[in-house]
């Protein structure tokens, strides 16, 4: 028995389809989908995956900003979702919203413990705007709160999502042009080596990858990034550990050409056993 869950930041998701998402949805192997950054009215959602799917969102309150969403293959038994919980508790702020959706699946290794799926879209932060490094802080504090909740609770929990932060020197290109960054800053690394040590969280990515350069997950639209693989590591599968022992390959669906692109992210995609 295999799952495989990708994870992928579509940069506005009626754009997404236009250009080609529903290709990649076509040849995936995924049997679930996280999204980000949909940025798309939930009556949408589904016309826009197709009918081999069933998916859920939450959107911002801020229109045009953020959205979150979960897909499911119409033949995966055993997920609930129409009971996924959206936003963390205590972040009620519209910046706050259309960022946090999770949704369980019971019982998918048999093993008697539910999985619970997380998309997550962190704020991007800016340097220069005090007030949304303040608010992407403020989130981070809530995501390590919710995520210690469910871990306590014995079940398998996967966070998945544009994390937007590059956790090491290996996970971006040009790590030390950005060093004071947002994106890159040791308070925001901090926060991703204390969920992959105290809080007991596995970067599956880099686990089942190693050591080096990448794969980079997502890489700026402006110049030769993209075509020189100048990128960021900034998309995640967070595991709790059991769940990252069963996981078994991952790989990143970058476009063959930047002129293929659907998205200024690639899907990460892992399959467990």
């Amino acid at each position: 028995m295999t799952l495989s869950i990708a994870t992928v930041n579509v940069n506005g998701l009626r754009a997404a389809a236009r250009k080609g998402m529903s290709e990649w949805l076509a040849s995936t192997a995924a049997d679930v989908v996280t999204l980000q950054e949909v940025r798309a009215p939930e009556e949408l959602l589904a016309g826009l995956v197709g009918e081999d799917w069933r998916i859920v969102g939450s959107a911002s309150e801020l229109k045009g900003r953020a959205g979150v969403a979960i897909a499911a293959r119409t033949s995966l038994g055993g997920i609930d979702l129409e009971s996924a919980r959206a936003g963390l508790p205590g972040l009620t702020e519209p910046a706050h919203t259309g960022r946090w959706l999770e949704t369980d699946l019971e019982d998918p290794f048999g093993d008697g413990r539910a999985l619970t799926v997380i998309s997550c879209y962190m704020h991007s932060g800016n340097t220069e705007k005090p007030q949304t490094m303040t608010d992407k802080y403020a989130f981070l504090d809530g995501m390590m709160d919710r995520l210690e909740q469910l871990r306590v609770e014995g079940r398998h929990v996967v966070l998945t999502g544009d994390i937007n932060i590059a956790h090491t020197e290996w996970d971006i290109k040009n790590w030390k042009g950005n060093l004071k960054s947002a994106g890159f800053l040791p308070e925001e690394r901090a926060y991703l080596d204390r969920l992959t040590s105290d809080a007991g969280f596995v970067d599956v990515h880099r686990t089942l990858h190693g050591d080096g350069p990448g794969p980079y997950t997502w890489w700026s639209q402006r110049g030769k990034a993209f075509d020189n693989d100048a990128g960021w590591r900034i998309d995640y599968q967070l595991a709790t550990k059991d769940l990252a022992d069963r996981a078994t390959s991952a790989q990143v669906d970058s476009a063959p050409s930047y002129d293929t692109r659907w998205s200024d992210h690639a899907p990460l995609v892992i399959t467990y056993a």
